[in-house]
This record gives C-alpha cells, structure tokens and sequence, in this order.
C-alpha cells in the first residue's frame, strides 16, 4: 500500500470520512459489548510527545492496546529530539522499528519534515496550526446526537487558533458552515497553508451574533499552550467570549456544546453550560478513542467490510 499520512483534516476525502466515522460507530459499539476488536494485531505505534498531554496520550496509548498492538511512548526530554538530533534523523530511525507514528508537537513543518522522511504512516496528535483527531471526534459525536452534519452550522466562540482553522477545513470538505467569532487581534490567520476563506465560513463581531441559529456551540482555552506570557492579555481581551448560557439561547433549542478540553469554567465556558443537558464534552473526549482506532486502522489496513 501507498503510505497515507494524516496531517491535517484534509489529507481524506468526504468518501473516506464518511467509511470512517461508520468504522468508528462499529468499532465504539463492540468496545461498549466488551468484543475484542484486533485487527492490528504485533503493530507498534510510536508516540511522540513535544507538547504535554492527557487526552491525546490516553486515547492513542489505549486504543492501540485494544487493536491489539503495542505502544512506545517518547518525549523530547527523553530522545534524542531533546538533544538536537535532526528531525530528519529520528524519523529515519524511528519508522524502521514501528509501524505507525503519532506527533505532538509546535510547528506544522515539523511534523511535515518528519513525515518527509518516514517509512510508516504518521498521525498529527496536535501541532499549533491543526487539529484533525480532535475535529474527527467532534463531527463522529455530532453524527451519534443529532445525525449527518452536512449543512448544519457550526459556531466557532473564542481564539482563532488551530481548532478554528481545522473547523474551516471540515466545513468546505464536508458541506457545513462556520460561524467564526474572535475578538480583535485573534482573528484565524488565513495566510497559514491549507487555511482557505469561503462560503463555508461566515465571521461576526460578537459570539451572539456567531451563535445565532447554530446547531452546534464549541469553543477552546483562551491560552493555548505555548502562549502562557500573554495569558493576562487574553483575560482581558476575551471577557466578552465566555460561553454561558445566554449565547447558547442564542442557538437552535437542541444545538450541542463541544468543548476539546482541558476546560476553564468561568472562563471559556460557564459551569451551567459545560455541565448542561446541552453539553456533549464528556462523548466528545471518549470519542478521541474510537475516531483514532478507526483512522490508525484505515491507515494500515484500508477500508475493512466487517
């Protein structure tokens, strides 16, 4: 088989995700019947951690033992990478002893770079401009509540950051619509490659106006990591951007909330909303698991009938 990488949402087709958010939904449903589900059975998965973790660690570590598979987890503090070896290097190294690579980690271009260079399939687990695994569990749990999301819309409340841009390319992939609220200076920087403005984005003012009609509310920290120095900066400029309850009125009676977490309650989001009969984080974060076991299958094996 050609090699697949899965670096940002657009490295699949419609088609593909449509296979692959049906495998995730038989994959989950024998998972919840305790029916062992192997199919990568003696295959390593590597995990390579630039940036810290919980959710991203816990669902590609468990997921692979439940394929049947094996895990190596490494750090830059206890690699090479952490001592200068050239990405370029590792990924030589590295996908001659294992079968599948995920990254987390800063700079796209690193992940890019490791990829150029690699002999296995590698997984983006998170890099400062996307994040695909996150968006897949997204739009699987929006399809397990309320069905397809073609020609919903999706309001996007807070930072323009990499969740923002991996939304806008989901959009225009996969027929929905963005409603794009930041505050000034936030903005999604549309100059970044792969991030493209259209029909299937719309931007306001204010995240009511976002809100407005949305079958779908999600949002993020408004420090990400690695912006920490300007987290007083963002306090101030971000008050007006708190998901609580009065936006989410301003939403469909039945629209979701979705939250990537680690959340911030009182911050990006009130207790009363992520702890609401609206909010779906809790599907959302299991749902990392079975939409990664889906697409680490895919990118060994193919589509698969059973």
């Amino acid at each position: 088989m050609t090699i697949r990488h899965y670096l940002q949402f657009t490295d699949l087709s419609a088609d593909e995700y449509a296979y692959l958010f049906r495998r995730a939904a038989q994959i989950k449903a024998k998972f919840k019947r305790y029916e062992k589900h192997q199919t990568l059975a003696d295959r390593t998965l590597a995990m390579i951690f630039e940036k810290a973790s919980t959710r991203t660690r816990v669902s590609f570590e468990a997921g692979m033992y439940q394929l049947g598979g094996t895990v190596v987890n490494l750090t830059a503090q206890g690699s090479q990478l952490g001592r200068s070896e050239p990405i370029e290097d590792t990924a030589r190294v590295i996908s001659r002893m294992v079968d599948l690579v995920m990254i987390r980690t800063f700079e796209q271009e690193r992940i890019e770079r490791f990829a150029e260079f690699s002999r296995v399939p590698v997984i983006n687990g998170l890099t400062n401009e996307y994040h695909p695994c996150q968006i897949v569990a997204d739009i699987f749990t929006y399809i397990e509540h309320r069905g397809a999301i073609q020609g919903k819309t999706v309001a996007w409340v807070g930072d323009g950051n990499n969740m923002a841009n991996t939304w806008l390319q989901a959009a225009k992939l996969l027929g929905f619509t963005v409603h794009v609220s930041t505050p000034s200076g936030y903005d999604i920087d549309s100059t970044i490659p792969g991030v493209e403005l259209g029909d299937h984005v719309k931007f306001f003012k204010t995240p009511h106006e976002a809100c407005a009609g949305a079958d779908l509310v999600t949002t993020d920290v408004w420090t990400s990591m690695g912006w920490e120095a300007e987290d007083a900066a963002r306090q101030e400029a971000f008050a007006d951007w708190c998901v609580d309850s009065e936006m989410m009125a301003c939403a469909r009676p039945d629209a979701l909330f979705m939250h990537c977490l680690p959340a911030h309650r009182g911050e990006e989001v009130s207790a009363d909303v992520i702890d609401g009969s609206q909010s779906v984080v809790w599907d959302e974060a299991e749902n990392r698991m079975h939409g990664q076991k889906a697409l680490m299958e895919f990118l060994m094996l193919g589509q698969l009938d059973d």
